[in-house]
């Protein structure tokens, strides 16, 4: 069911998360499909934390040609894989199973002891997938999205529309670890954009954090969706 939140919200809403995951996986693999069959590839950035593994493994189950399918990550924890705050273990054991095994996985964490130190390698690495062809966007009850995190050391390079740089570290008091995020330019420059919420508390937040789009001290998810220039399709169950 689709309706109105607001102005820059396409919202779709379910009644239960299944029903959610299963129409946003067909809406991103439509959105690949159609990114194959124009240019012979496609890519894919997705979100980690739990709200995501439904969505992931429903998408994994999409008859895609996944050789074709680069698959990288919104934000990353600078964890290694082995542990389990890792979006890289999470989309490996969700998203990249079955016929979703064949496509490209480009993690963004490092075996660096701090982000600065791979931020080069990790851009370079993107490079290729560039522009993404979905993204698909979560958000936290602070009204975070990606690693923009509100008091985030970085978070005002990481929203400039202007800037330079594809991915930034972020450290922030919510966010427990240092992170690594895609910045805002490469988000807005996706060919689609999501956002994934669930639970009445993330719509209050959302609406609250829209509602103040004309206003100062922005949450980073309003600041997000007012740069968007278009619709965010916006998947919420309740």
């Amino acid at each position: 069911m689709t309706s109105q939140l607001h102005p820059d919200i396409d919202l779709h809403r379910f009644p239960d998360p299944a029903l959610l995951a299963a129409a946003l996986a067909q809406a991103v693999a439509a959105d690949l499909a159609a990114a194959l069959a124009a240019r012979g590839c496609a890519s894919l950035a997705v979100s980690g934390g739990n709200t995501p593994k439904a969505f992931m493994q429903a998408l994994a189950q999409q008859p895609l040609d996944w050789g074709r399918v680069t698959v990288t990550l919104v934000d990353e924890r600078w964890v290694p894989e082995s542990s389990d705050r890792s979006n890289a273990a999470l989309v490996r054991s969700h998203l990249l199973q079955g016929p979703a095994s064949e496509a490209r996985f480009l993690p963004l964490h490092r075996d660096t002891a701090e982000p600065e130190t791979s931020l080069a390698e990790v851009a370079r690495s993107l490079a290729d997938a560039l522009p993404l062809d979905v993204a698909v966007l979560g958000m936290g009850e602070d009204g975070h999205t990606a690693s923009f995190f509100p008091g985030g050391d970085l978070l005002e390079q990481a929203l400039d529309p202007d800037g330079t740089s594809a991915v930034l570290p972020m450290r922030a008091p919510g966010a427990g670890e240092p992170r690594i995020t895609l910045t805002l330019p490469v988000l807005l420059a996706a060919r689609r954009l999501y956002l994934h919420i669930e639970g009445a508390g993330k719509r209050e937040v959302l609406e609250q954090a829209l509602a103040a789009v004309n206003g100062t001290g922005l949450l980073p998810i309003a600041r997000v969706l007012a740069s968007r220039g278009g619709k965010v399709a916006t998947y919420w169950a309740a």
